[in-house]
């Protein structure tokens, strides 16, 4: 369904810095730069971090998440406080299981420097 994602950063060092750390707990390499653009690939996924093509200071998306796949609780923990550590900022309720009697799911929630809305997401087997 979806090709990639792309957020805007005001900020390329510092969403690097993050997203490098972020990402790889996850598992990915750290960012490529392409036009002035911060690629990371990873499993099939794409994500690009970019300053705004219009000019205008990038902004997060009001109700919007992006959704990253952990292996595990612990990744997903280890995902957390990458992001803790590399300047994000927790948010929502700790990192821990979200189980509503159909679905059991371990969640970690934090927000880039930039202001995004980011989620560590493990399913677990039903």
């Amino acid at each position: 369904m979806f090709s990639h994602v792309m957020i805007g950063s005001n900020d390329l060092e510092a969403s690097r810095k993050f997203y490098d750390a972020t990402l790889g707990a996850l598992g990915a390499r750290a960012g490529s730069d392409n036009h002035g653009r911060i690629f990371y690939m990873h499993n099939g996924g794409i994500l690009l971090v970019t300053k705004p093509i219009d000019g205008e200071p990038a902004c997060h998306a009001n109700g919007g998440t992006i959704g990253f796949a952990a292996s595990s609780p612990e990744e997903a923990d280890a995902w957390h406080a990458a992001g803790v550590a590399a300047g994000g900022t927790p948010i929502e309720d700790a990192p821990g299981i979200r189980d509503n009697g159909t679905t059991k799911l371990y969640l970690a929630y934090l927000r880039d420097p930039a202001g995004n809305k980011l989620c560590a997401l493990y399913r677990y087997p039903a």
